[in-house]
């Protein structure tokens, strides 16, 4: 069982073997919404789902915020929050099961966005409580890279299953927990913005600039090598340590712009060995559309 990373020849291994597995392809451009699907239908891992991140990773309910960006109305329940709220527990269920995934799969995730968007679907499948579920490092480009085979096929339908959630193995926090807890010593927020976003430089999506006040800053891309690839697991721990300083690992909470991109940072530092951390998933697209929250500018304390 994988958990956090599959190399492109372990998925071969993999698939030779017969292993019950499924591969989504979760591609995407916030910018271009239309453009992810469009590389998969050229492009993709013989096999592959298409997991579309605004419409079967998010929920589509909530007022429009700047450039017409939906913002859900509810931040004070967890995940409802922010740009890409997510579904209920049983909708994504069903999804899933309309995809045909069935809980004795094994899962792999990829996207051509460095984990931006795969590491979506994985976190997700935690929050299902599916434990089998890795994001293909390196992405389409390593699994092209090891020669693996790309097609342009339409991927047949698959026969519905039943999945059904479990427990969820992941910590889920909201916008009101993040409040409450703003400049304690138990809580600790990572922002995987880049950090020109993160200073409030430019705001190219939300309607404040800036960060939550105490927030530190690791853009997600920091996660990655030359390579594409993750960074070996030492190095990572070194460097999540040197940003944390006397930081408690535990207190960690991770937030984005909507919750996606944080993501890598929160697998980044279960590969280095640290406690599962949590996510804020409303993140700063429901934190500056909620009246009387402080912000600032700046670079990090």
């Amino acid at each position: 069982m994988y958990t956090t990373l599959i190399s492109a020849e372990e998925l071969q291994s993999l698939q030779t073997a017969g292993t019950p597995a499924m591969v989504f392809d979760c591609t995407f451009d916030l910018m271009k919404p239309a453009s992810g699907q469009a590389q998969y239908a050229a492009s993709h891992i013989p096999g592959a789902v298409y997991a579309n991140l605004d419409t079967d990773l998010s929920a589509r309910h909530g007022a429009p915020g700047k450039h017409g960006v939906l913002v859900a109305k509810d931040e004070s329940l967890p995940g409802s929050g922010g740009r890409h709220p997510l579904p209920t527990r049983e909708r994504f269920a069903k999804w899933l099961s309309s995809v045909g995934f069935r809980n004795d799969m094994q899962a792999v995730v990829y996207d051509r966005n460095g984990a931006n968007y795969c590491g979506r679907l994985w976190w997700m499948l935690k929050w299902m409580g599916h434990d089998a579920v890795a994001v293909l490092d390196g992405g389409l480009q390593a699994w092209e890279s090891a020669g693996g085979p790309l097609t342009d096929q339409e991927e047949p339908g698959h026969f519905q299953s039943n999945f059904v959630a479990g427990d969820s193995l992941v910590k889920l926090v909201s916008t009101d927990d993040v409040a409450k807890r703003l400049d304690q010593p138990g809580q600790t927020v990572v922002d995987a913005r880049a950090s020109a976003r993160y200073r409030g430089e430019v705001e190219p999506l939300d309607p404040i600039a800036g960060h939550i006040p105490g927030a530190l800053n690791r853009p997600f891309s920091e996660n990655l090598g030359p390579d594409g690839k993750f960074k070996p697991a030492a190095q990572l721990r070194a460097e999540f340590e040197a940003l944390l300083g006397n930081r408690d690992p535990s207190t960690v909470v991770h937030q984005c712009g909507s919750g996606v991109s944080a993501v890598p940072n929160l697998l980044a530092m279960q590969i280095a060995g640290f406690a599962p951390t949590a996510l804020y998933a409303g993140s700063w697209s429901a934190w500056s559309n909620t009246p009387g929250l402080p912000s600032r500018q700046g670079p990090q304390p």
